[in-house]
């Protein structure tokens, strides 16, 4: 091993003095490793992290110690190949809402935008139970007050990326949608934490919504394990062009529960094959501030209602099959639905429901404006719904399976 070198900020004055707003460079096990160190007093760090990708981005290790916290004041892409990241702390998103709001990476799907997105493969990321993403997301939930705005940032984002590992790794006070996969494959996921919560809502209102827990579109062979949700939206949602994903362990305390969908909103192929989400088990609540997760520490899977928010266990949505306008933002106020599909081989198994609206749901509905209801072009086919136990709210019912709605263009078969 050589001597570490200090780029980029202040340099070591004597042995094992601590080191600000800079990157060490040392070679471990033959691989270069880049130690990042914060700036401090919320000065943007994210040059120096784009420093570490650059030198050790490929082939290398990155390294974010565990008493440091990163602000991260402008948006960022980076590329990796072949790259280890050890990611002891905490990257925390500045509440400059302008800047986000008209410098954070479009996203067409749904008119998003993204202010972290990793491309690349070969990615290895470890949180160690302390790493993570600080969204700031607290800031736009008291600013917009449940009524969503343009250009809210994803905080991480994998876009177009194939052989990934993510572990032991938490994304709090998302400003929407937690974790977010576009284009990924063959991608590896356990013990996640995301938590959004609005600490200025009034009780019972939602200012949360969009803050989904776990997306995916455009994917193909992707696991997740142990997985913990607090929020308003879905807690995981499987979107257009999903194939092989496979949930195990997870809690969802609070928002609309397990989603398929939503599906066929543009004019395209937007089918989800082989979803399997099953076991899906609960970790006790205390642990939502506890990482690494171990199946030892899990319980039984338990979609819990929070601050009377819990609207589904688990559902599937989809669009209506034509052009149909719309006013919203999440549709660029352009005519939307029409897409085509399949939605075959899904499984939602082992669900312990605590007072949820509704135990399952399938809808093919979304974007209907009155008169194209039963148009939609997505067929819905061998779906199981396998061993679910507890309550309902009784808000709609108590019934375990309601709501599975047969208009459609395609007749749905093998729902169980």
């Amino acid at each position: 091993m050589r001597s570490p070198n200090i780029i980029a900020g202040a340099a070591l004055t004597t042995a094992g003095a601590a080191i600000a707003g800079g990157v060490s460079h040392t070679v471990v096990g033959g691989r270069k490793t880049c130690t990042v160190y914060a700036n401090g007093n919320q000065t943007n760090d994210v040059p120096n992290i784009l420093s570490a990708v650059q030198d050790c981005g490929s082939g290398g290790t990155i390294v974010f110690p565990e008493d440091q916290d990163y602000w991260i004041a402008t948006k960022l892409n980076p590329v990796f190949n072949d790259v280890v990241i050890e990611w002891h702390g905490q990257w925390t998103f500045s509440a400059d809402l302008a800047y986000w709001r008209n410098n954070s990476y479009p996203i067409a799907f749904q008119n998003h935008h993204a202010g972290f997105i990793i491309t690349g493969d070969h990615i290895t990321i470890d949180g160690y139970g302390t790493g993570g993403i600080n969204g700031n997301g607290d800031a736009w939930y008291t600013a917009e007050a449940g009524n969503t705005q343009p250009g809210r940032p994803m905080p991480f984002v994998f876009w177009n990326v194939s052989d990934v590992t993510v572990s032991n790794f938490f994304v709090k006070q998302p400003q929407l949608w937690s974790l977010n996969i576009m284009n990924g494959t063959d991608m590896s996921f356990d013990n996640i934490l995301c938590n959004a919560t609005a600490t200025q809502a009034p009780y019972g209102k939602n200012w949360v919504q969009n803050t989904d827990g776990f997306d995916t579109m455009d994917v193909y062979n992707v696991n997740l394990t142990n997985f913990y949700y607090q929020g308003g939206d879905d807690c995981i949602a499987i979107k257009p062009r999903s194939y092989n994903v496979y949930v195990q362990n997870a809690t969802c305390h609070g928002g609309n529960g397990m989603a398929i969908g939503s599906l066929g909103q543009y004019l395209e192929d937007s089918s989800a094959e082989n979803i399997y989400m099953t076991d899906v088990n609960v970790s006790i609540f205390l642990l939502i501030f506890s990482l690494p997760m171990t199946v030892d520490d899990l319980i039984r899977y338990q979609i819990i209602r929070y601050n009377n928010d819990m609207e589904n266990a688990a559902y599937i949505k989809t669009w209506v099959g034509a052009l149909v306008p719309q006013s919203s933002y999440e549709s660029a106020g352009l005519p939307r639905g029409g897409g085509w599909g399949s939605v075959r081989n899904i499984m939602f198994a082992n669900f312990n429901v605590q007072g949820a609206d509704l135990g399952v749901a399938i809808s093919e509905d979304s974007g209907d404006n009155g008169t194209f209801r039963g148009t939609s072009l997505m067929e819905v086919a061998n779906v199981a719904f396998v061993n679910f136990t507890g309550y309902l709210s009784g808000k709609e019912g108590n019934k375990t399976k309601r709501n599975v709605d047969n208009s459609g263009e395609f007749d749905k078969y093998g729902i169980e």
